[in-house]
């Protein structure tokens, strides 16, 4: 197979936390570029072991194809993966080895990157459903690459990546770049991409039977959906933190390993099944958190600290935005389950 090594420098999205469910051997293969930990042993993976995946983005990445909406549904449903279908819409991701690192707490932990082109990256932070899909292609790739059995109950450390991301090179499929967006060409193999090794390349691993579908369909969901419940936020300066505090209607312990909560300096978006998503963007400009503010989530916030003053709606938001950045590096979340709320402090 031809393979065309492309060097990339990964920007860090987000990062995800779930565990083996097996006891396993992976055996990681060295880099010669010396970007990733070098693994000369096989690791034994316990049951249990915690493993880190950072979702990155780079440019360089091959591009999925041109597809209309109903083809990016069908893809994200798990229907429309089938190799000998030349229509079929998929994602190219690049997997890494893992490296060996620690959890917060010292106890060993497995990390792996999988990177997407940036062309994907809004609708993932905006699309809570296209979220949860390249989550799964990316737990699903590592299954096939490594042979680990990974669970889907995961958490969301608030963090960008577990680690830096470094440079590297990786070898990448001369007909993945002929499927831009302007042309399709029919899929002659698998899009799955690997690390460079110091080894010629090889084919890439394939999975024998069809993967399982991402999304689940409302009737098949463990959550009820509950649309109009709205979850309400306020905010106020604790000190040097700023203190956010969401209240979440029908709150449950079984809701928190689907939740995702996305931190960013000028942004916050919590999506939980069931519930309307909580999209607080401190970068649009006052006329567009006016207007849209009519269908976000209910806010209250503390906009005069001195005289103690309640402010709802827009004005909340537009007295947030004018305090300093969330910092991320040290962000905190904390579910109060009896209370129903999520108390974020940044």
């Amino acid at each position: 197979m031809s393979t065309i090594p492309t060097h990339l420098k990964p920007i860090p999205g987000f990062c995800i936390k779930t565990s083996t469910l097996n006891p396993a051997v992976y055996a990681p293969k060295p880099s010669q570029h010396g970007t990733l930990e070098p693994q000369n042993s096989p690791i034994h993976a316990p049951k249990g072991l915690k493993v880190f995946v950072n979702i990155a983005w780079d440019s360089h990445v091959p591009q999925p194809p041109e597809g209309n909406e109903e083809t990016i549904r069908r893809a994200m449903l798990g229907q429309d993966v089938d190799d000998v279908d030349p229509d079929a819409w998929y994602v190219p991701v690049v997997v890494s080895d893992g490296r060996q690192d620690t959890d917060k707490v010292g106890r060993p932990a497995l990390v792996f990157d999988c990177i997407y082109h940036t062309s994907i990256k809004t609708r993932a932070l905006t699309d809570p459903d296209f979220k949860i899909f390249i989550i799964e292609l990316a737990l699903q790739r590592l299954e096939v690459q490594t042979s680990l059995t990974l669970s889907r109950q995961i958490g969301t450390p608030n963090i960008a990546s577990k680690g830096k991301l470094f440079p590297r090179t990786v070898s990448i499929p001369t007909s993945l770049f002929s499927k831009s967006p302007s042309g399709i060409s029919p899929k002659s193999q698998q899009p799955l991409i690997q690390e460079l090794s110091s080894s010629p390349p090889t084919s890439p691993k394939r999975s024998v039977t069809k993967p399982k579908g991402i999304l689940k369909s409302t009737s098949s969901s463990p959550f009820s959906p509950l649309a109009k419940d709205k979850p309400v936020w306020h905010w106020r300066m604790e000190g040097d933190w700023l203190k956010i505090t969401i209240s979440v209607p029908h709150l449950t312990h079984n809701l928190i390993p689907y939740t995702t909560v996305d931190i960013e300096p000028r942004r916050l978006i919590l999506h939980i099944p069931g519930r309307e998503t909580l999209d607080i963007n401190l970068d649009l400009s006052d006329a567009e958190i006016i207007a849209t503010s009519s269908t976000s989530a209910t806010s209250l916030g503390m906009i005069d600290l001195n005289h103690g003053g309640i402010g709802s709606g827009p004005d909340n938001i537009l007295a947030l935005k004018r305090e300093r950045d969330l910092k991320v590096a040290v962000a905190m979340a904390e579910w109060h389950v009896a209370q129903g709320v999520l108390v974020i402090v940044a």
